[in-house]
């Protein structure tokens, strides 16, 4: 199991970012959760196995309809969240 902290810079407030980014997490085995951040930044938390996570990254970053928004992506992989369920934006 594979977790990882996902910042996403760019225009990505605003244009259905996270709704984008829990539609996309449907066709894959990934929990995790979305959430704008006070600085502009889009923070994903994302949990599953590593090809997973990592195809499911590759197509947002590449090929989703909000791809051409982001500017930079930072990523980290953190510890297992054991209370991730499904995938959830949060407020």
């Amino acid at each position: 199991m594979k977790t990882k902290r996902v910042i996403f810079e760019g225009r990505v407030q605003g244009v259905g970012f996270r709704y984008t980014t829990k539609d996309l997490a449907r066709g894959y085995d990934v929990l995790g959760t979305v959430r704008n951040l006070p600085d502009g930044t889009v923070e994903l938390i994302i949990s599953g196995e590593g090809g997973e996570v990592e195809e499911f990254l590759r197509d947002l970053v590449e090929d989703s309809a909000v791809a051409h928004h982001i500017t930079d992506v930072r990523q980290e992989e953190i510890d297992p969240l054991p209370d991730l369920k499904g995938f959830t934006i949060v407020a």
